[in-house]
C-alpha cells in the first residue's frame, strides 16, 4: 500500500506542476494570438486559450477530489518552453515565417502537455482514481485535438507559404 501512497503524492506533485504550467499557458497565448498574422492560426490560438481556462478548472476539480489545496509548483519546462515562444517571435517579429515560429513553438507546448497528462492519467486509472482520471482525459484529448489542428494550419497554408515567400526572396 505504500507504494501506492508515493505514486498517488508523485500524482498530486505532477498535478501542481502542470496546474503551474497551463498557468503561465494563460500569460503567454494572447501574446501569441495577436502576433499570429494568420487569421486560422489566431482562431486557433484563441480557441485552446479558451480550452486552457477550462483545464485549469477541471485541474482544480482535481485537486478538490483529491482533497488536496489547489496550488502550482514551479514548473520549469513550461517556463523554458514559454521563453523559447517569445524568443521566436522576437527574432521572427518582422518576418513571413512568424506564423511557422509560432506553431513549432505551440506544437512544442503541446507535446510536452500530452506527455504530462497522458503520464498522469496512467497513475490516475492505476491508483482507481476514476473522477481524477476522467477529468484528465478530457484534457488530454483536447490537447491532442489542439496539436492536430495547429498540424492542419501548418500542412495547409503556413508551411506552404513559408516556402513560397522565401523562394521569392
Amino acid at each position: 500500500m505504500k507504494q501506492d501512497n508515493n505514486l498517488q503524492e508523485l500524482l498530486v506533485e505532477e498535478l501542481r506542476d502542470i496546474y503551474h504550467a497551463e498557468g503561465q499557458l494563460i500569460k503567454v497565448l494572447p501574446k501569441m494570438i495577436k502576433a499570429a498574422q494568420s487569421e486560422r492560426l489566431k482562431e486557433a490560438l484563441e480557441r485552446h486559450l479558451e480550452e486552457t481556462e477550462e483545464q485549469v478548472e477541471r485541474l482544480e476539480r482535481a485537486f478538490s477530489s483529491l482533497g488536496e489545496p489547489v496550488k502550482g509548483k514551479k514548473c520549469q519546462a513550461m517556463e523554458g518552453l514559454i521563453e523559447e515562444a517569445k524568443e521566436q517571435m522576437e527574432e521572427h517579429s518582422e518576418s513571413s515565417m512568424l506564423d511557422a515560429a509560432l506553431i513549432c513553438a505551440a506544437q512544442k507546448i503541446e507535446h510536452y502537455e500530452i506527455a504530462s497528462y497522458g503520464t498522469i492519467c496512467t497513475w490516475a486509472d492505476l491508483l482507481g482514481l476514476d473522477e481524477v482520471s476522467e477529468l484528465l482525459k478530457e484534457t488530454l484529448d483536447e490537447e491532442k485535438t489542439a496539436d492536430e489542428t495547429l498540424s492542419e494550419v501548418a500542412e495547409s497554408e503556413i508551411n506552404a507559404e513559408a516556402v513560397t515567400e522565401q523562394e521569392e526572396e
